[in-house]
């Protein structure tokens, strides 16, 4: 198995929304963010997978050297030997895959976050930077499109912080602000014991408006001229919105219910979305 295999499986093993988002992508660049997003599963398996502080440490310290080796030349996994290609096509920064590791890092340090102040410090580490990431190897010509590539990132994370509350407090993390529980008066036992009082649909509630507010902000923000070289973006926005749309259909109630969509639908999804931008696209260069 070479690297672009390697980094394949790992997408399409996941069943990602990832992987449905670029599947209508050119070869070069769905092989680019494949590798990608294979780099930020496999750091961010280390976190939810070793229970062990140092040894999480540890493995995120290999990364991080791997992503020194990577711009020069050595690398040594076969996701860093994957990413290694696109580099210097795609104008890929090293310093965001820094910041990608401190993002990790983060979950190693804290559980909670007492604001969303702080909360958004730790979305621009593990989405809004992908986001930047992701932006150059679609391409773009305004400058503006970063804006709507941390917006749309902070989205998506929002949505799965959401979508994973539950598990997430099974795992003694909360990452939803600890002013905006004590505001709702929702403990952090309801979360843990799937309680569904209407304190805690109030919250839900006013996390999904919250998110909500944010894809509408960064499509308002992308630049009319960059907008078919954003599709990739736009589909896994489609997908992502999806099960944020769900989570209203519940009624919130996503401590008792599993907020996934199935493979076939995620296709569905990524299809649709695909071929309305090619056919926005194609109105807007008409004469």
């Amino acid at each position: 198995m070479n690297a672009e295999e390697y980094c394949q499986e790992q997408a399409a093993g996941s069943g990602s929304s990832f992987y449905y988002s670029f599947l209508f992508l050119p070869a070069e660049q769905r092989q680019a963010i494949t590798a990608l997003y294979a780099f930020c599963r496999e750091v961010d398996d280390i976190v939810d997978e070793c229970s062990e502080q140092t040894v999480a440490l540890v493995k995120l310290n290999w990364w991080r050297e791997e992503i020194a080796r990577i711009f020069h030349g050595q690398a040594q996994h076969p996701v860093g030997i994957a990413l290694a290609k696109s580099i210097q096509k795609f104008n890929l920064e090293e310093k965001h895959f820094y910041s990608i590791i401190e993002g990790m890092l983060m979950d190693t340090q804290q559980s909670r976050y007492q604001d969303f102040d702080a909360l958004s410090t730790y979305c621009y580490r593990v989405a809004g930077v992908v986001g930047l990431l992701a932006i150059e190897i679609f391409g773009y010509k305004n400058q503006a499109t970063k804006e709507y590539a941390e917006k749309l990132g902070l989205a998506f994370q929002l949505t799965n912080i959401l979508r994973d509350v539950h598990e997430d407090a099974t795992r003694d993390r909360i990452y939803l602000p600890l002013d905006e529980l004590e505001r709702f008066h929702v403990s952090e036992q309801d979360l843990l014991n799937g309680k569904m009082t209407d304190n805690v649909r109030e919250l839900f509630a006013f996390q999904t408006k919250r998110a909500e507010k944010c894809y509408q902000e960064a499509y308002q923000l992308l630049p009319t001229e960059d907008r078919f070289s954003q599709r990739g973006g736009l589909v896994m926005a489609a997908i992502y919105h999806a099960l944020l749309e769900r989570i209203q259909k519940i009624n919130y109630n996503v401590l008792n219910n599993s907020i996934r969509l199935s493979p076939l639908r995620k296709l569905w999804i990524a299809w649709r979305a695909y071929r309305n931008e090619v056919k926005l696209n194609k109105a807007s260069s008409a004469p």
